[in-house]
């Protein structure tokens, strides 16, 4: 039996298409995988700062309550918000998927409510913080849930049944205060974005500076290079030029990767309330000794030394007392690392 070059030609063709067909949908399949899995880490992130959000509330509520615990003549306005947040805080942890979004929408309600004149400074950072975390977190999620429906949803997704079993995802919706920080809820001195670098020595250490609140000089903590971005001035340019104002060395813009990390940080500092974006950026050199080259007046007073971590030694600083930020930077060191070695920038996250 023989074919003729026509019927071949149609063969061919034929096959060429169902080979494509094929590829075409195992990779689609491979991609709504993944945004599968990027939207389970994003709920998971968002289920950590609501977590920690309810945290903060119950530490609000106790300060609210102390004041009028003892008073009978005290405003009993704050403890009875003090009494609310402790059973909403409670009710958010308790709850299911279904019904959390309405009980954590009560308790955002709530803590819009609190004065924040009666707590002190570093529990409204606390606070200020963790709402923007949610806030942050919120909108990484939605990010995820939309570009996940927006391939679930298609036709041939749909009818060749690619999503397998996997539950549609759903947006998680909560208010946020209309404020003049609208991002924090709560006024602030200053609104920065910083350039960051975690710089990373050939054996994976990374350099941190030790520093302190001028108007706490007891208090030291640890931190990545970087600072303020000027008016102007792009981000890796900023990285570059507080890279050599805080240690000397003078880096090559386009050996930077990133940025690779997002972090938002509300936090009182020389007598100021401060609202940070903080992008940080990878790069890999060679082990050297900093030398600052031209620090602030307000750098000079807050910055006391500098060392090169490994995750060991960065745990040990955390248990010592000595905060280091971002927080759990000695998991996140491989990831710098990775980086840094990079030849194409990373895909920027948000951290803590």
């Amino acid at each position: 039996m023989t074919f003729s070059a026509t019927t071949v030609l149609v063969l061919a063709l034929i096959a060429a298409v169902v080979v494509a067909s094929g590829v075409l949908a195992y990779s689609t399949a491979n991609r709504l995988d993944r945004l599968h899995v990027r939207t389970d880490l994003a709920w998971h992130a968002l289920e950590a700062a609501l977590a920690r959000r309810a945290v903060v509330a119950r530490a609000v509520a106790v300060s609210l309550a102390g004041p009028a615990a003892n008073d009978p003549a005290a405003d009993r306005h704050p403890a009875e918000l003090a009494r609310r947040l402790t059973v909403l805080a409670g009710r958010a942890e308790r709850a299911e998927r279904e019904e959390r979004e309405t009980v954590e929408n009560q308790l955002a309600t709530a803590l819009s409510a609190v004065d924040i004149a009666r707590l002190p400074p570093q529990q409204v950072a606390e606070l200020a913080d963790a709402e923007a975390r949610v806030l942050i977190a919120r909108r990484f999620h939605n990010d995820a849930v939309r570009d996940t429906l927006a391939l679930r949803t298609r036709r041939p997704v749909r009818w060749l049944r690619l999503g397998g079993t996997a539950p549609m995802p759903t947006y998680f919706e909560i208010a946020e205060r209309a404020t003049p920080a609208a991002a924090t809820g709560l006024e602030v001195d200053t609104v920065r974005v910083s350039a960051r670098v975690a710089l990373l020595d050939e054996e994976d250490r990374i350099l941190l500076m030790r520093g302190r609140d001028p108007m706490i000089p007891e208090v030291t903590f640890w931190f990545t290079v970087g600072g303020g971005v000027e008016p102007g001035e792009t981000l890796r340019a900023a990285a570059v030029r507080e890279l050599h104002e805080e240690t000397g060395y003078t880096a090559d813009p386009a050996a930077l990767r990133g940025p690779l990390w997002r972090r938002v940080a509300v936090f009182p500092f020389n007598g100021d309330l401060i609202r940070s974006e903080e992008l940080f950026f990878a790069l890999r050199v060679q082990n050297f000794d900093p030398q600052a080259a031209d620090l602030t007046y307000v750098e000079q007073r807050s910055i006391t030394g500098n060392r090169w971590c490994d995750p060991a030694e960065i745990r040990s600083l955390d248990a010592a007392g000595e905060t280091v930020y971002p927080y759990h930077l000695d998991e996140l060191l491989p990831e710098a690392a990775r980086a840094a070695d990079s030849t194409t920038d990373p895909e920027v996250r948000s951290i803590r």
